[in-house]
């Protein structure tokens, strides 16, 4: 039986939630106590955290869950768009597509923070971020790899697998590099402010993906 969906939040809980997943982004979750959170967001109630969420370990996990699920809505969609058309017809198309799909388009550039919060948590939390998604909200990123497989050149399935541990791990360092960056506006980023960047990050993600297995990992020799 699925969850009901939750309940509308109040502006000031929505409020912690957005100065909590900057903070968290910024220090990482297990540097920001629930006080610093709720005087960066302006109460003079230090226990707003535990009035609106409980606790700080359910506040992270309905931050975790609200980013998860708009991605993999973006994502699914995209992939919807792009099955009805045929495609996806590569893997470099795949790869925009996530990365482009992991990008919040209703924030400024520099207000993004959901990936470098996940990025910081699943180095520090993993088990629990895991627990977290509840084995959802990754239907649209299972959805890639399935067409990724399908693209990708011959080679056994244990080496694509691998392959898709490396695609996870540069794809948040890489969106997380960006944020960090855009984030910073003492001075101009003009590397990460141009789409051409994003672009160019897809096609070298896609050459790791499609890269000639060779040596001992293809079963020969060194």
């Amino acid at each position: 039986m699925s969850r009901p969906a939750a309940k509308p939040r109040s502006d000031a809980a929505e409020h912690l939630k957005a100065v909590a997943l900057r903070l968290f982004a910024e220090r990482g979750p297990d540097g920001v106590t629930v006080r610093q959170i709720a005087e960066h967001a302006g109460q003079k109630n230090h226990a707003a955290v535990g009035y609106h969420f409980g606790s700080k370990e359910a506040l992270i996990r309905e931050l975790i869950i609200d980013g998860a699920r708009a991605i993999d809505e973006r994502r699914c969609a995209w992939l919807d768009a792009c099955e009805a058309a045929g495609g996806p017809h590569s893997v470099h198309e795949i790869v925009d597509g996530m990365i482009r799909t992991s990008i919040d388009p209703d924030l400024a550039p520099g207000d993004e923070s959901f990936n470098r919060f996940v990025l910081l948590l699943s180095l520090s939390q993993r088990a629990f971020f895991m627990d977290a998604l509840e084995g959802r909200w990754n239907v649209g990123y299972q959805r890639c790899l399935d067409h990724l497989r399908r693209l990708m050149p011959d080679m056994p399935a244990k080496l694509k697998n691998q392959r898709f541990v490396f695609l996870g791990a540069t794809l948040g360092a890489l969106l997380s590099a960006r944020e960090a960056e855009l984030a910073d506006r003492s001075r101009p980023h003009p590397m990460w402010q141009a789409d051409a960047t994003l672009a160019h990050a897809a096609r070298a993600v896609a050459a790791m993906l499609e890269a000639p297995v060779m040596g001992r990992a293809s079963g020969g020799q060194a």
